[in-house]
């Protein structure tokens, strides 16, 4: 299976999550530094963070310039972790909370490349829909890249677009 599409289950206690599964013509390895390289994650993902920590250790996920830009959001002057790092295990697992929410990032080794599959598990059920969007139009970068194609959309504008899908 390679969807597209993220599916959004209930978990077995209860709360929303949403599931990705790409199928990826590039070694684990490449697939890990797409989804932990802070030059990489700059372009996509709706945080700046750093995950090249020890297990157990306190994260924090800052708002990135884009969001500033477009949205007003600012970023926490006090800066107060907001995460942990749950597991790393390169390149196989990745898994964090972030505000409440658990991320976890899964990378097998397959005949052709790899299989990612990242799953969030939701601390607002009704952020469902904008999230899903938000991460498909996130991991359509991680593909690119990992593809070597120019990224030529910006992932937000892509999410706003995506959203119907998810509603």
């Amino acid at each position: 299976m390679d969807s597209r599409r993220g599916t959004v289950f209930t978990t077995g206690d209860g709360r929303t999550a949403i599931r990705f599964e790409r199928l990826l013509p590039h070694p684990p390895e490449q697939v890990w530094q797409a989804i932990t390289d802070p030059a990489r994650l700059s372009s996509w993902f709706p945080a700046v963070v750093d995950l090249d920590r020890p297990v157990g250790s306190e994260l924090f996920f800052a708002v990135t310039e884009e969001q500033q830009r477009r949205y007003g959001m600012a970023d926490d002057p006090d800066r107060k972790p907001n995460g942990r790092l749950l597991r790393s295990e390169p390149p196989t697992v990745l898994e964090y909370e972030w505000a409440g929410e658990l991320l976890t990032w899964e990378i097998a080794r397959t005949s052709t490349g790899s299989r990612l599959v990242f799953t969030n598990i939701l601390s607002d059920p009704e952020a469902a829909g904008p999230a899903s969007a938000g991460w498909e139009a996130g991991l359509e970068v991680v593909e690119a890249q990992l593809d070597g194609r120019p990224v030529t959309w910006d992932p937000l504008d892509r999410a706003e677009e995506l959203s119907a899908a998810y509603e």
